[in-house]
């Protein structure tokens, strides 16, 4: 017993610890769009200026991704997650000396770069150690976390900001991030972690590099592209959008993305247990898809009641999120052994490639005064999301 209990003890250390970066990638990812606001002030730019830093850190992060993907194969998760959390945290803390958005344009490069290695190396660990029938939970806890992120940064960058100065914000949550760096780097346990998937890697290295390359892997990549489109345009441009198109105020708006994101943790773990025990994860996909389409379509009327507003966005939170661990299990599903480093890494750089293309979108609506558009484009792509999901099937062989 004392054996089974240090070895589930050691799980929950590991799940913790990938999921604690994972949290600080979400939280490090929304420390600066929220202050756009403020930006736009100090700098005197165009909304679609500012949003174009938000576009170059994730075509940085999506390129990295999926070259990342073939490195966790080959060398193991550990260095390359260090690696990333540095160039990430790092970068906010740099962004805070920042003279003018060009200067902030080659940061957001560099933190792109970092951001990009977190889904490779996070998924190949608990691949890895994580027995398959508790996944659904790790997965679960692994989102939750990334989701809890989401929540706490545009509270905490816009408080510190209002209260101090942008500056000072991204000080403190890049000091954060440096902390959690150095918690990673103190867990030897992930340098076993490192070795299982290694081990894991040489099995199946003699497949042809063609066996992850497959139909369904491309849907997944477009439902990674069509959701986090979709889903940043919530995360991202909700402070700007409610502020400056539905003249709400920038206290309200950040409740309504911590709300929205605060719904998703507890979708995540609803989620969590609902993967763990059914096997239809492509309904729950399409269906917790097709509610939140629904739900925020209907934001544009009720803008004027802020218990309502708030109520949508959680709403929507909850069912998104909910979404998440049978979204990850059907991404499982399909990553031949051998290949989970870079499956991983191809179909999660859909996700940033649809957080790079959603900023320039809304920004461009904004700078048009079509910004109570927005909401309605975002209920059309996730129904888009729908029927990329419904195209995935687990393959007979793996």
């Amino acid at each position: 017993m004392s054996l089974v209990a240090a070895l589930r003890t050691q799980d929950v250390r590991l799940t913790g610890t990938i999921s604690l970066a994972h949290g600080v990638s979400h939280f490090l990812q929304l420390a600066i769009p929220p202050l756009f606001p403020l930006l736009y002030k100090d700098f005197d730019v165009s909304w679609t200026a500012l949003g174009f830093m938000t576009t170059l850190f994730f075509i940085a992060s999506s390129t990295s991704q999926f070259l990342v993907g073939f490195a966790v194969d080959r060398i193991g998760a550990r260095p390359v997650l260090i690696a990333g959390l540095f160039l990430l945290a790092g970068g906010t803390l740099a962004c805070a000396m920042a003279p003018n958005l060009i200067v902030l344009y080659v940061l957001a490069v560099l933190m792109g770069v970092g951001n990009g290695t977190f889904h490779p190396c996070d998924f190949a660990v608990l691949n890895a150690n994580i027995k398959e029938h508790h996944l659904g939970y790790a997965y679960a806890v692994h989102g939750a976390v990334g989701t809890v992120g989401f929540a706490l940064a545009p509270v905490t960058s816009l408080a510190l900001a209002v209260h101090f100065s942008w500056q000072f914000s991204l000080m403190v949550m890049g000091g954060i991030g440096l902390l959690v760096l150095a918690l990673v780097i103190s867990q030897q346990q992930l340098l076993n972690s490192e070795r299982a998937h290694k081990i894991v890697s040489e099995k199946g290295a003699a497949k042809p590099a063609a066996s992850w390359w497959q139909m369904v892997t491309v849907m997944c990549f477009l439902f990674f592209v069509l959701q986090t489109f979709a889903g940043n345009g919530i995360s991202f441009s909700t402070p700007s959008i409610l502020n400056e198109s539905f003249s709400l105020t920038l206290k309200l708006a950040a409740i309504a993305v911590a709300t929205y994101s605060s719904a998703g943790v507890v979708g995540v773990l609803v989620g969590g247990v609902i993967a763990t025990h059914t096997s239809h994860h492509t309904r729950v996909a399409a269906g917790g898809l097709i509610v939140a389409a629904l739900l925020a379509s209907s934001i544009f009327f009720i803008t004027s009641s802020p218990w309502l507003l708030l109520t949508c966005f959680a709403l929507i939170g909850f069912s998104i999120g909910a979404i998440g661990p049978s979204r990850d299990m059907l991404v499982r599903s399909v990553a031949p052994r051998g290949a989970a480093g870079r499956v991983y890494g191809f179909v999660y750089s859909g996700m940033d490639i649809g957080a790079a293309l959603a900023p320039l979108l809304f920004g461009k609506l904004l700078d048009h005064q079509a910004g109570q558009s927005a909401y309605m484009v975002i209920a059309f792509v996730l129904m888009l999301t729908v029927l990329t999901v419904i195209r995935v099937r687990r393959p007979t062989t793996l």
